[in-house]
Formats: structure tokens, C-alpha cells, sequence
């Protein structure tokens, strides 16, 4: 079973300069490919494979001498990546491939060949830079299939080890309601799940919203190119990467305890890019980032042999009352209702939670479901 492992570097001045030298090169060659194969398709209407590009590296190579002293499976991957980037844009409609900036916020580089995990001493090997300083805080047993090397915007260096593991995927059991937990995601509350717990928006962003303005203004005010200003670049970075920290680790925790108590997770779809559009709320739905949580919900369910249902994001869960009655009236704003029908008063979060489930059971507008039987999500992410 595939599964990455992120370890901090920390390397010193020469490995340093040679990390800043492979970042470099790397962007160096993924643009001047990129530029090769839209000249050639604008001049020739001819497309460029990636053979095509990689035929011409040796003469690359000769022109610019300093690419010899970078590691030449790392370039192999940016057209590699370059490759995969246009397969994305024809067959899944995304983004055009755009020119890379050394201003950009993130810097990687991949070797997919040649490097050690030492846990006896705490290093990286990595080709071409040597032994780097690391802190492994977990260790692992399998074979390493590629690393990637990261540079933050706070100048922060990671190693992310994808390994192929020993481990087995264990069997899921057949989905049970009684074992099942429903979730449904909001603002006022993270998450209101059918047993009735309610789990606080933490609002990370929100808080730190008025640093983030005034380190925002120090750093516009600052001159263009001084030392000054990348010291501020770097603390405004400093602050953003500790909300996003703070973010991941509430999302972690919150979705390794849901996993690990219930044999059967529901969930609603969302259409969280639509949701992004309405300027009032964007900014609260983007801090509490929905779409990383569900992540975080499938590929650990799949690890412990759990199941996860998503059910259609149409479906009416915080407007049908238990008794069958649809209130077609009902507002964002109300998150109180009570039923003309039956009387019964409702939690607008906690009644949607329980519709989840009921429908993920009664196996309507399932998504990701092979099998109505099975009622299983299969495309977990590792």
C-alpha cells in the first residue's frame, strides 16, 4: 500500500545553495519546454511530445553548462510534469500550463531514483546534494518509490517520501446503520454530526485576519527589491503557514477521531468551487475547507477498512421532516424549524445530519458507489 511520509530538512549552506541551484534549473527547464512546445504548435501546428523534448536536452545541456550539475532525473520529472499538466488540460478541461516564477510561493524538485532514509543518523541522501539533516519522525518499511523536495514560502525545506508499504488494506465489513455516523459540514458549526455533537468552527483565518492586514501593509510599504521587504514577505508567509498549520491539524485530528469511532461515515456532496463564488461567505467556506476534510475522511477510512457514502448534494436533508413533509419555505437563515405536519421542531444542522444517513441507506443519489449493495466510495485518496 502506497503511503508518503513528509519529513523537515535541514540542510547547510553548500546543500542549501545546491537545493536553490535544483529548484532553479528545474523551473529553468519545465518553462523553456513549455515555451519549445507552444512555438511549435503556433509556428508548425505541430504538438511536441514529451520524446521530442527530452531528445533535445543533450544539446540544452551543452548550451547551458550548469544544467550538467544537476540531477538529471530531476529534470527528466519537470517534463514529466510538464507532460502531465497538458494531459490534465485536454482530457479534464484544467488550467492551460503557465510559466513558473522564482517569485512563485513553492519550489519542488523530484527524485524518483537513488536516495536513503537513514534512521540511524537522521539523513536524507539525496542525489547530487548528499546527506542532509532530517527530522524523521516516523519511521517506515518498504521501498521508496520517488521524493519530492519542497521549499515553502518561509524558505522551509521538506523531503515527502512516497513508500511503498508492506501493509495490507484491511477487509471492510458490509455498511451498517446502526455503526453509522452522518455529517453535515457548515459555518456557524464545523461539523453537526446525527449523534448530535456538535463540533466548533474554529475560524483560524478569522482570527488572524487583523495580523495578516498589518503585516500586509508593512510589506506593501516596504521598497521593491530591498532586504526589508523580503523580511516581511517572509513573516507575512510565516503567519498565513501557521493558519494553514493550524488548519490541517484541527482536520486531522477531527477526522481520525470520526473514522476511528464509527464503522460507516455519510456525507453530502458539495459543489464547494460553486459555493466559492458567493463573495459574502468565500472566505469563511475557504477557511474552513470542506473539500481537504472529506479527503481526510476517505483515504483514512480506507486504511482502517471503514466505509465512506457520499450521497447527492440535491438532496433536500435540512428541509425533509421525519414524518415526510418537505418545507419548501426554508431560508439559510432559519436553522430552527418546526413541521406544519407533525408539529415536531427541528435543528436545522442535526436534522440533516440524520437525513444523510437515511438516505445514504436507502441508497439514493449515491456517488462513487459501484455497487448499490456495497454502498462503499472506492476512490479513496492515498
Amino acid at each position: 500500500m502506497p503511503k508518503a511520509y513528509r519529513y523537515r530538512l535541514y540542510p547547510n549552506a553548500a546543500q542549501a545553495d545546491l537545493l536553490n541551484r535544483h529548484f532553479g534549473s528545474v523551473r529553468y527547464l519545465y518553462n523553456w519546454a513549455l515555451a519549445k512546445k507552444t512555438q511549435a504548435y503556433q509556428t508548425e501546428n505541430k504538438a511536441l511530445s514529451r520524446y521530442d523534448i527530452q531528445r533535445e536536452l543533450p544539446n540544452l545541456k551543452g548550451e547551458q553548462q550548469w544544467l550538467k550539475e544537476i540531477n538529471s532525473q530531476a529534470l527528466q520529472s519537470a517534463l514529466l510534469n510538464l507532460d502531465s499538466a497538458y494531459t490534465r488540460f485536454f482530457r479534464e478541461k484544467k488550467g492551460f500550463p503557465r510559466f513558473k516564477s522564482k517569485k512563485d510561493s513553492r519550489h519542488s524538485f523530484q527524485c524518483p531514483q537513488n536516495v536513503k532514509v537513514d534512521f540511524s543518523t537522521s539523513t536524507i541522501q539525496l542525489p547530487k546534494i548528499g546527506k542532509v539533516k532530517a527530522v524523521l519522525s516516523r519511521e517506515f518499511v518498504g521501498t521508496i518509490k520517488t521524493v519530492t523536495v519542497s521549499k515553502s514560502a518561509t524558505g522551509k525545506v521538506f523531503a515527502s517520501v512516497l513508500v511503498e508499504t508492506t501493509d495490507v488494506l484491511p477487509a471492510k465489513s458490509a455498511p451498517n446503520q446502526a455503526l453509522a455516523v452522518g455529517i453535515d459540514v457548515g459555518l456557524k458549526d464545523f461539523a453537526t454530526l446525527s449523534t448530535g455533537e456538535a463540533i466548533a468552527n474554529p475560524r483560524f483565518l478569522k482570527k488572524s485576519l487583523k495580523k495578516l492586514r498589518r503585516l500586509s501593509r508593512q510589506h506593501s510599504k516596504k521598497q521593491k527589491g530591498s532586504s526589508n521587504r523580503n523580511k516581511s514577505r517572509v513573516r507575512l508567509a510565516r503567519q498565513h503557514e501557521r493558519v494553514s498549520n493550524q488548519r490541517t491539524d484541527f482536520l486531522h485530528k477531527v477526522s481520525t477521531r470520526i473514522v476511528r469511532e464509527n464503522q460507516t461515515v455519510c456525507v453530502e456532496s458539495l459543489n464547494i468551487s460553486g459555493l466559492l463564488k458567493n463573495t459574502k461567505l468565500s472566505r469563511a467556506i475557504a477557511d474552513v475547507s470542506w473539500g481537504s476534510f472529506v479527503s481526510m475522511l476517505e483515504y483514512k477510512c480506507e486504511w482502517q477498512g471503514k466505509n465512506l457514502v457520499k450521497i447527492g448534494r440535491f438532496e433536500p436533508s435540512s428541509k425533509l421532516c421525519t414524518c415526510g413533509t418537505l418545507n419548501h419555505a426554508l431560508t439559510l437563515k432559519d436553522r430552527v424549524w418546526t413541521c406544519s405536519a407533525c408539529g415536531t421542531t427541528h435543528n436545522r444542522d442535526l436534522l440533516a445530519a440524520n437525513n444523510i444517513v437515511r438516505f445514504a441507506f436507502q441508497k439514493q443519489n449515491l456517488i462513487g458507489v459501484d455497487s448499490p449493495e456495497s454502498a462503499l466510495v472506492e476512490t479513496a485518496v492515498r
